[in-house]
Order: structure tokens, then sequence, then C-alpha cells
């Protein structure tokens, strides 16, 4: 209970909104780390599994490439990268990618391969061809899939781009290094707090995505499933 009254008088204090480090300053710098380590992931995983997922070729490359993306310590990354280029914003995205990459790029396949070939057929008896498939019916029937990779994937990053905080570079990580290194218990569950609820925020934003992008009966197919 104590615990829980510290953190709400740090919540409380005057300097906390107010500042370079404050807490709005601390928030928008971890979205913006992110929120640019999703776009790169996305840019990069994106394209790969439309093109692999819509061909079927190396989609075994493509699985095990990302297979073996997930079992790299994102930490482990980040100092490897650290050590090679030095300290600042390379590492903190290098690693961030690495673990926002695999969903993305495993759910953008499955999604594009996944789609029923009668409808694929159907849109070739339509006239579509090649890139028209995939565009206008391929992409479309995935895009469930393909925004839950992107849920996850920023899930993953929001959660874990507290690290930025370990090689000198801000965020809400901040507060959790910070609080560490002082032994200042109120602050460290204070960052926690701020890192769940952008999370909780995040997957909000998706949701809402999903409403927005999707249609209807393929929400409540993804549903049924």
């Amino acid at each position: 209970m104590n615990v829980l009254l510290w953190v709400w008088e740090w919540f409380s204090r005057p300097e906390q909104w107010a500042g370079s480090d404050a807490i709005p300053a601390r928030f928008i710098e971890h979205l913006g780390y992110s929120g640019l380590a999703l776009l790169l992931s996305a840019l990069i995983a994106i394209p790969i599994g439309l093109v692999t997922g819509h061909t079927g070729r190396g989609g075994f490359l493509t699985a095990s490439v990302a297979n073996f993306a997930r079992s790299l310590p994102t930490i482990g990354v980040l100092m490897l990268v650290v050590l090679a280029v030095g300290i600042g914003l390379a590492p903190v995205m290098a690693a961030l990618v690495a673990l926002a990459v695999p969903p993305i790029l495993v759910n953008t396949y499955e999604g594009v391969r996944g789609v029923d070939p009668q409808l694929k057929d159907a849109a070739q008896g339509m006239g579509m061809r090649g890139g028209e498939v995939l565009l206008r019916l391929e992409v479309p029937v995935a895009l469930p899939l393909i925004l839950l990779g992107l849920r996850t994937a920023a899930i993953q990053v929001v959660s874990t781009a507290t690290i930025a905080a370990y090689v000198g570079i801000g965020g809400l990580g901040r507060f959790i290094v910070d609080g560490q290194a002082r032994q200042e218990i109120d602050m460290v569950v204070g960052g926690a707090l701020l890192v769940v609820l952008l999370a909780v925020l995040v997957t909000g934003l998706f949701h809402l995505l999903r409403r927005l992008l999707v249609a209807p009966g393929l929400r409540q197919r993804a549903a049924a499933e």
C-alpha cells in the first residue's frame, strides 16, 4: 500500500509534468523511438511478406529467417551493435527492428498465402493479373492478419523500447533506469506503469484501425477462426 502512495505522490509532483525530463517529454521520446522502429520494420517486412506470399517462393527461407530473428535476445543485439558502432540511436533501432520484423513478416506471408485459391481464380477470370490480384484481392483479405502482426510488433516494441535508456537515450525507460540507480521505487514503478499505459493505447489504436480498414465480413470471419 505504501508503494501505491509513493507512486501517486511521484505522479503528483509538479516537476514531473514540465521540462525535458518530465513525463510528457519522455512519453513523446518513447513514442518516437517506437514509431520509427515500427515504421522501419514494416517497410522491411511487409514487402517481403507480400512478394513471397503472392509468388509462393521463398516461404521456407522467410519463415526460417523470421524464427531465427525471434530467437535473438534484444538486449544482446543492442549490446553487440553498441560495441560495433557506439552509443546512439542506431543500436536501439537495430535491436527493436530485429524484434519487430518477425511477427510482421510471418503474418503478412501467412495472410497472403491463406487467401482462398478459388478467389484468386475468380479474380484472374475477371481479367486481373499479377499485381492487381495482390493489391485488390490478396492484401484486403490478408489485412486482418497483417494488422495483427503490426499490433503484436508494436506492443513488443513499446514494451522493449525501455532499453533505449541503457545506452543513454531518453524515453520512459529513463524513469526505470534512473529509479534503479537512485533506489527510488516510486520512479521505477511509475515508469513501468507509463509503459503499460502506452502499450494499452497502442492496442486500442490497432483495434480502431481494424474496425476502420477491415471489411465487416472479414472481421467476423477472423473472429470465428
